[in-house]
Parts: structure tokens; sequence; C-alpha cells
């Protein structure tokens, strides 16, 4: 395969982040009210909220820092940034492949989350204070199971380039190891995206929120660019997920229109199946209290620990 060839698919990857992930979103709002007995917003309706902000004046607070302004653009483009290494939709390593390992993309995405915490604090809102400091609270039990699910993951596969790790998964084959591995890692998915059984994403009420909190104070093009940035992190982390730790299948094996063509389908279709996954839970478990959010993690810890001795003593 040629530079031009991998740049070209590469190109694919970013778009298919890029411009899918309004739709994956708007699938999972459409049926989360369904299964709440509502008739929902259309699925397109993503589409819609974004060409309207991008239309709107930006308003800035008074004490709004230069760290305000910086934040939404280094939270859209984290997501973008972690999808150059990660398989989207080929199973063969691109060019930029190994710029980075797993620990990289989720160093990339924190940084994103903590310009994010930082710009909302930058605007002296008390809503976004509150936000962010119950972001930080589920940041700080979710990163510790996150560095130990990493740790987990290339000490049973021998690699942490994210396209050798699930090729090794795949010959792992469904083994303790690997379903413990997935559990945890879907905790963490949770997490990371505001779908824990603690926050309500729908929902505009101060007490029950924790993302939404972070941007209260921004409108216009900037709360356009954080809405899809999270989108996109949302379809990022679902990747990593669905290709990397779960199995990779559908993945384009060869160069090709329609290797590639049927991998966006089939990947798509992955993703209808995490967004049933995701719907039901946030619609049928009942909201935890915020300081359970340590328990909850705790679990997808205790889970990677049990993975790391099943394979350290070769059950």
């Amino acid at each position: 395969m040629t530079s031009g060839q991998a740049i070209i698919l590469q190109a694919f990857q970013i778009l298919f982040v890029l411009l899918l992930s309004p739709l994956i979103k708007g699938i999972l709002n459409r049926w989360k009210e369904f299964l709440q007995g509502k008739r929902g917003p259309s699925i397109f309706q993503p589409y819609y909220d974004l060409r309207k902000l991008f239309h709107k004046e930006i308003l800035i607070p008074e004490d709004a820092g230069p760290l305000y302004r910086i934040a939404p653009y280094i939270y859209f483009a984290a997501p973008l940034i972690v999808t150059l290494l990660i398989p989207v939709l080929t199973s063969f390593p691109l060019f930029m492949a190994f710029a980075g390992d797993m620990m990289a993309g989720g160093f990339i995405l924190g940084m994103g989350t903590f310009m994010l915490l930082t710009g909302a604090t930058a605007a002296s809102s008390p809503y976004g204070g509150i936000g962010s400091t119950r972001a930080r609270f589920v940041s700080m039990a979710v990163e510790p199971a996150l560095i130990l699910i990493l740790f987990g993951v290339s000490f049973s596969t021998h690699y942490t380039i994210p396209y050798f790790v699930n090729q090794s998964l795949a010959q792992m084959g469904w083994s303790p190891v690997h379903l413990l591995l997935i559990a945890s890692f879907f905790a963490v998915f949770l997490a990371e995206t505001g779908r824990i059984p603690v926050d309500n994403p729908s929902s505009h009420r101060e007490f029950s929120m924790i993302d939404k909190n972070r941007e209260y104070d921004y409108s216009g093009p900037y709360l356009a660019l954080i809405e899809w940035g999270g989108g996109m992190k949302y379809v990022v982390l679902g990747t990593i997920f669905l290709n990397v730790i779960v199995s990779p299948w559908a993945l384009a094996p060869r160069w090709g229109l329609w290797p590639v063509v049927l991998a966006i389908i089939l990947v798509f279709v992955k993703f209808l199946g995490l967004n049933a996954a995701v719907a039901w839970l946030e619609s049928s478990v009942g909201k935890l209290r915020l300081l359970r959010v340590a328990e909850f993690m705790v679990s997808a810890v205790v889970l990677t620990f049990v993975a790391v001795v099943l394979t350290v003593t070769g059950m």
C-alpha cells in the first residue's frame, strides 16, 4: 500500500468520526426516549442543533480568561487526534498508527477533558464550578481504573499499539481474561462518556447533571464545538471498545473502495448494538448517588485485577 492510499484511508477514518458522530448520538437519544415511552426527537436533530449553534452569537462572560476561548477547540480536536492512532475502519496499521500507543490516546482525551474543565471554571460561574468539581471527582475514580485496564490489556496481549492489541485479543478468543477486560472497559466507557448511572445527559436541572454543567457558560460556535467534540469522544471510545477490546471483525482487511465501504456499514451496525446496550442501561438502571461512583469504578478495577492474575497464573 502506497503512502497516498494510507492517507486516503486515514481521511476516511477521520470523516467517519467527524460526520457520523452526530448521527450516532441522535440514534442513541431517540432510542432512549423510545424506551422511556416517549416519541423523542429525530435522529438528525444533533445536525440541526449544530447548524443552529454555529449561526448564533458568542456571548463571553466578563471575567472569562483566555482558557475559556481555547478550551472548546482543544476539546474538539482531541478525539480527532486519537482517531489517527486507532483502528476505525482498517484492520492493518496506517502511517500514524505508531505515533502513540493506548496510553498516549488516553492522555490526549484526558487533556481535552481537562481543558474543558479549566474553561468552565475560567468563566467564574457557580454552575461551571459545580460541574467541574463533580467531573473531577468522577475522573479521580476513573483514571486509576483506566490505567490498570491499559496495563492489563498490554500485559495480556504483550502489545500497546491498538492495531496489534485487537489482533492478539481476537486470537485469544472468548477466554475469561478477554471477557473480564471487556466488562471493565465498558464501565470506564460509561464513565468517560457521561453515561454512568449517576449522570443524566438529557437533563437541564442542575442537581442531576455532571457533564452539562461544564457547558453552561458557553454559547454559539463554542457550544457547538463542545457538543460535537462530546459526540466524537463517544464514537472514539466506542471504537476502542468495539474494534480493539471486543473484536476487530468488520474492518477492512486490505486497500480498496468496497472493503472500506463495507467496513463503514458494519462498524456503524456495531455502534447500533452499543447504542442499544447504553440506552437500555440508562433507561432501566436506577441512578446512583454521586459518592457511589467510586464503588462503581472499583468493580472495573477488581475485574481487571482478576484478569491480570489469571494471565500471570496461566489459568
